[in-house]
């Protein structure tokens, strides 16, 4: 029996990133919504600020909130911490799987930058850990305590400076999933190293006949509106890996920066529509720049050569650079079967694939995954001619 244990793993980990995500992601969703919604009591009530009459699934629910913590500690507690953990742990595993056990196929671009798998792995890991310290000096730091304007542009710059090198250091995709690691794992410790203990010491001090420091809470609510922010991208990063027009892209940097700003933009309507204030503006504002976007990512119909393409050069190209994977028994070492069912064997299969050599081949340079089989700039120029003229295979 031959099992192929990276895919099953593989499989495994993208789907309990993707439940423990949701459930993550909901809950977040959900209670940044409630505090939106909350209005003060019909009757003022001590120690309450807020309630919440909802209906949902044939029932009535009513939701109070405690102003900092509730005289008494409830027995049973809920808290909401392990749907970040287990998020972040199968996310990071997956990173692992497929970037760094795979570094040489998906994260090393050698026309990008020379590197042994072990150095781009290690500079991966440095991004990740580095922009959690920055970032969380920063709001720890007199800056963000006092000045959360001055500290969120400088963490916008930062975002920016970061989504421009990686693409100069690592493959597009993998540029993209480091941006996306780090912005997910200052998501998770926001959790557990901020959030978390915050509402641990609430709790304590009540429990221990003390009154609770509102300024806990404060800064806890602070990091969970982050996360708020951050979801859209993160989530956006996590589904880019299927469309290499995006990250393959030379301007792949700026592209992500402007989806990045929609989500936010998105995000950030939802959230005041929340609190009744309708600014519309930001809707179409989004949509508008994903739209340009879109216009710009556009691949321009390149110059035909001089004379007709014959196409068992064509079939050379692709024999010795793609069908080293796209094949239906691979060489490559790193594959068992064909990446994606596609095989090039026969010229009916590769001409019936020529789009989609044209898209990742040519208008991307997206594949051969790391440019492994050193796909010369000559040769995609022929392939997206012969393409160009109608894929003829006679």
């Amino acid at each position: 029996m031959d099992l192929n244990i990276d895919a099953w793993l593989n499989l495994a980990l993208r789907w309990a990133h993707v439940i423990t995500g949701i459930a993550w992601i909901g809950s977040s969703f959900y209670f940044n919504w409630l505090d939106s919604r909350l209005k003060p009591p019909s009757t003022p009530r001590q120690g309450i600020e807020g309630e919440l009459w909802m209906v949902h699934s044939g029932g009535f629910y009513r939701v109070e909130k405690i102003d900092v913590a509730p005289e008494t500690i409830p027995k049973e507690l809920h808290w909401f911490k392990w749907e970040a953990g287990f998020t972040g742990i199968t996310g990071l595993l997956l990173l692992g799987l497929i970037y760094y056990h795979g570094a040489a196929l998906f994260l090393i671009d050698p026309g990008v930058a020379d590197l042994s798998p072990l150095a781009a792995i290690l500079i991966g890991l440095a991004v990740i850990a580095v922009g959690w310290f920055i970032y969380d000096g920063l709001w720890q730091s007199s800056i963000g305590k006092d000045s959360p304007g001055l500290a969120l542009g400088i963490c916008l710059v930062l975002l920016v400076l970061l989504s421009a090198g990686l693409p100069q250091i690592f493959s597009g995709r993998g540029a993209f999933m480091h941006v996306g690691a780090a912005l997910g794992t200052i998501m998770v410790l926001n959790v557990w190293v901020r959030i978390i203990p915050a509402q641990t010491q609430l709790v304590a001090a009540r429990r221990g006949g003390t009154s609770p420091d509102p300024v806990l809470a404060t800064a806890a609510k602070q990091r969970s509106i982050h996360n708020n922010y951050m979801t859209l991208p993160v989530v956006f990063i996590m589904l880019s890996g299927h469309y290499p027009f995006v990250f393959g892209h030379s301007w792949n940097w700026a592209i992500l920066l402007a989806l990045f700003a929609a989500g936010a933009a998105i995000r950030h309507f939802f959230n005041l529509r929340n609190k009744g204030r309708n600014n519309y503006w930001l809707v179409p504002a989004a949509v508008v720049l994903v739209l340009f976007v879109m216009v710009a990512v556009a691949p321009r119909a390149g110059r035909d050569g001089q004379g007709e393409v014959n196409f068992a050069e064509v079939e050379a190209i692709i024999a010795q650079r793609c069908s080293t994977c796209h094949a239906t028994n691979p060489t490559d070492e790193n594959f068992t079967e064909p990446p994606g069912q596609v095989v090039f064997d026969t010229p009916e299969l590769i001409r019936r694939n020529a789009q989609r050599i044209n898209a990742q081949s040519v208008l991307t340079q997206a594949m051969p995954l790391g440019n492994m089989t050193e796909m010369t700039e000559e040769e995609r120029d022929l392939v997206g001619q012969w393409v160009r003229a109608g894929a003829p295979i006679n």
